[in-house]
């Protein structure tokens, strides 16, 4: 199927933009959907399940992709989105394509299996009730989180090995955290591995590698965020421009249970290293901030970034992903890590 006809036959602005409805706001960007259906690659008359239903554009290009044998199940825990996206469809006279407000996490059973699944959410893990509704020949494209830390996320292409699923390909990129309830803006503060948060005069969060070892009023996570509000030392990194996506990759796999990762007052995010009593950052403008010019976790900082400048600052794809199990009671499922080494080469048609 020529997927640049299809893209061009389903009117996005009759979804983005319908004159009844108005703005969707937040939306998936068209050029981040088209890529993941690419990977996605659905077949003929396939079974499709879409979670994260959103203006309900990337699910009428499903219906268009698994034709009129097909079947598309689009869910999401937004009844608002869900009904405006059924009614939308409706009105183009979508008859393959059905919405359903529920809890994505637990995929949706009555119309499993699927041959592909895809979602617009991040879960904290490969939820296992979606590969388990997965057929044999069946494909997931989602975005996985690589540390139990805000925006730091790979988009996944799965695929089944002997019932087990296999990281196929990886590209760095993410959505919107997973809730079980919906939320007004988790663009503004995530709803996960937010360790603390500082409203005044705008929030600004930190989250810690390290809130194991944090007490239970996140004393450490509270002091570390404030010397980074309150910096006494500023500088502009020399290794400017900043490749931000090789930088958070690799501060994943090099940098241990001290990296951190901050939003401040300005909206400016940051990766780094802190403790309790020194904190130190990146900021994507790549200026580096600091508690003071001899801070602990600022030498810490310098010598990653030194370390990562001499591995020529590897592609966040050049990873070796690895799914491992996880039987967490309120959602089992795989974690996603990635690794030195060499990254998936599987054909993914």
């Amino acid at each position: 199927m020529d997927l640049a006809v299809v893209f061009r036959a389903v009117p996005e602005h009759y979804y983005i933009h319908n004159e009844h409805r108005g703005e969707t706001l937040h939306r998936s960007a068209s050029e981040s959907i088209h890529r993941e259906l690419i990977a996605l690659d659905v077949i003929e008359g396939a079974r499709v399940l879409e979670i994260g239903t959103g203006t309900g554009y990337s699910g009428a290009l499903l219906a268009a992709l698994a034709g009129a044998s097909g079947r598309v199940t689009s869910i999401d825990i937004n009844e608002h989105l869900i009904s405006w996206a059924d009614r939308l469809h409706r009105q183009r006279g979508l008859t393959t394509i059905t919405c359903h407000v529920v809890d994505g996490m637990a995929g949706y059973p009555p119309h499993a299996p699927y041959q592909r699944l895809v979602a617009w959410c991040t879960p904290p893990r490969l939820p296992r009730a979606w590969v388990d509704q997965l057929t044999p020949d069946g494909r997931i494209v989602t975005c996985l989180p690589i540390a139990a830390q805000p925006s730091t996320t790979m988009i996944t292409t799965i695929s089944l090995s002997a019932g087990q699923p296999r990281v196929d390909a990886m590209t760095f990129g993410g959505y919107a955290q997973s809730t079980a309830s919906p939320v007004e803006d988790a663009l503004t503060v995530p709803g996960r591995w937010v360790d603390y948060i500082h409203q005044q005069p705008a929030p600004a969060w930190i989250s810690i590698g390290w809130r194991d070892r944090d007490d239970q009023q996140h004393t450490g996570a509270r002091a570390a965020l404030r010397l980074l509000l309150n910096p006494e030392h500023t500088e502009t990194y020399a290794g400017s421009p900043l490749d931000w996506l090789s930088w958070t990759a690799y501060s994943v796999v090099a940098a241990g249970d001290n990296r951190s990762v901050a939003a401040l007052h300005n909206g400016v995010r940051g990766i780094g290293h802190t403790t309790a009593s020194s904190a130190a950052m990146i900021l994507t403008n790549s200026t580096i901030i600091a508690d003071g010019p001899r801070s602990p976790s600022l030498a810490a900082l310098r010598s990653w970034l030194d370390r990562w400048e001499h591995a020529g600052r590897p592609a966040a794809t050049s990873y070796r992903p690895m799914l491992t199990p996880n039987d967490d009671i309120d959602l089992p499922g795989w974690d996603l890590t990635i690794a030195s080494g060499t990254p998936p080469t599987v054909d993914r048609r």
